[in-house]
Formats: structure tokens, sequence, C-alpha cells
């Protein structure tokens, strides 16, 4: 076993001891510990001592809240998430017409996808994938398409409403998302461009993205 599936209590325990775990101040100070521990040394080398050391707490603290350092670890990614995707609903309900619907998704992407929290999680979860799939998928499913199925859902009213004209629109919205970080995206990842790319950047590269999109789907009347 490893040391993050080596929790020292069996599941009627845990559930026993979660009821104690209610103190979001004390929650959060894990998860803000176990952030640093993650980022500094990756996934594998930050052990559960290394964790309960920055964090300040107790191994028995930390199993109050989390089962593992697996379940931890995902919680961190939800909460990160969740404040990375704030207003992503709002920019795909506006009633602005769908260039402009669009530049401001895939700015929005572009700019989440690119940010070091983000590229450093995808490293981290690349390089776990093949011993942890369940955990690498659960991760795409809730980031990557959580925003397709977003944008899918906003072309599919706009095919309705006659101002796209998409036959497969999950490819559609797969295509847009792609077009919008083609440029950055995997510099960013594998460390060629080693800052953020500028609003320039991302300027440039959503806004071809739009220009593709629309001479593709559009039908005159965006």
């Amino acid at each position: 076993m490893t040391e993050q599936d080596n929790s020292p209590f069996s599941d009627a325990e845990r559930a026993n001891r979660h009821g104690a775990g209610c103190d979001p101040a004390k929650r959060n100070q894990i998860m803000v510990g176990a952030k640093r521990a993650f980022m500094e040394r990756g996934f594998d080398a930050a052990g559960v001592n290394d964790i309960c050391q920055i964090a300040g707490i107790s191994k028995s603290t930390l199993y109050v809240y989390f089962d593992s350092k697996e379940d931890l670890f995902e919680a961190i990614i939800e909460q990160e998430r969740d404040r990375l995707f704030l207003g992503m609903a709002e920019i795909l309900q506006s009633g602005d017409t769908p260039e402009k619907v669009l530049f401001q998704f895939g700015t929005k992407i572009a700019e989440i996808i690119c940010s070091p929290e983000v590229v450093q999680a995808q490293r981290i979860i690349i390089g776990i994938a093949d011993r942890m799939p369940e955990l690498g998928a659960r991760f795409f499913s809730g980031g990557a398409m959580r925003a397709q199925v977003d944008l899918t859902n906003y072309l599919k009213r706009k095919v309705a409403t006659g101002h796209l004209a998409i036959s497969d629109i999950p490819l559609a919205a797969a295509q847009f998302i792609e077009l919008s970080i083609a440029p950055l995206w995997k510099p960013r990842l594998f460390g060629k461009m080693s800052t953020l790319p500028s609003d320039h950047d991302i300027e440039i590269s959503v806004s071809s993205a739009v220009a593709m999109f629309v001479a593709a789907y559009g039908n005159g009347t965006t």
C-alpha cells in the first residue's frame, strides 16, 4: 500500500470520525497546506507527513476531514476549479452576439488553462494517470468536459434560434476550446512558455478561433 492509501481507520471508523470534521477553518487550513505541498513537491513526493507538517496539523486531524491523500488532492482540485470557473455561466447567458460571447468564453478558458495553478495540476495528473486512471478521468470530467458541456448547451441554443448551423454540436464545442488555446496551452504545459501569455497573445489566439468558428458554422445571421 502506498502512503496515500494507508489511512489508519476502517470505513465505519471514518464515517464516525468525519462527523467531527465540521470546522470550515480547519478544513481550509489542511487544504491550504496540502496545496502548497502538492504544488512544491508533486503528488507522489508530497507525503502525508509533509502535508501535516506544512498545514500544522496531526495525522489524526487530517483523517477526520479526508479519507486519503487522493481524497484531499481531489478536494483541492474541486475547490480551485470552482474558483477559476466562477462567472463562466454568466458569460454563456449573455444576450450578446455569438461572436462576442465566444470571444469572452474563449478568453476566460485560455486564462484558466494557462494559469500556473492549472498547468501545475495538469502536470501532476499526467504524471500519475497511468497508476490512477480514475483520478485522471475525474479531473478531466470536472474541468475540460465541464467547459465543453457548458459550451455545447450554449451552442444548442444558438442553433435552435438560427444563429449558427452545426450538425455535431459537442464536436464543435470541443473544436472551439482547442482552437482558443492552440498556440498557448502546450508551450505552457511543457515549459516552453514560462510565464503567463499576455492579454495581447490571448486576444490574437481567441479572435482567430472565433473567426474560424464563425466561418465554419455561421449562417450569416450572427
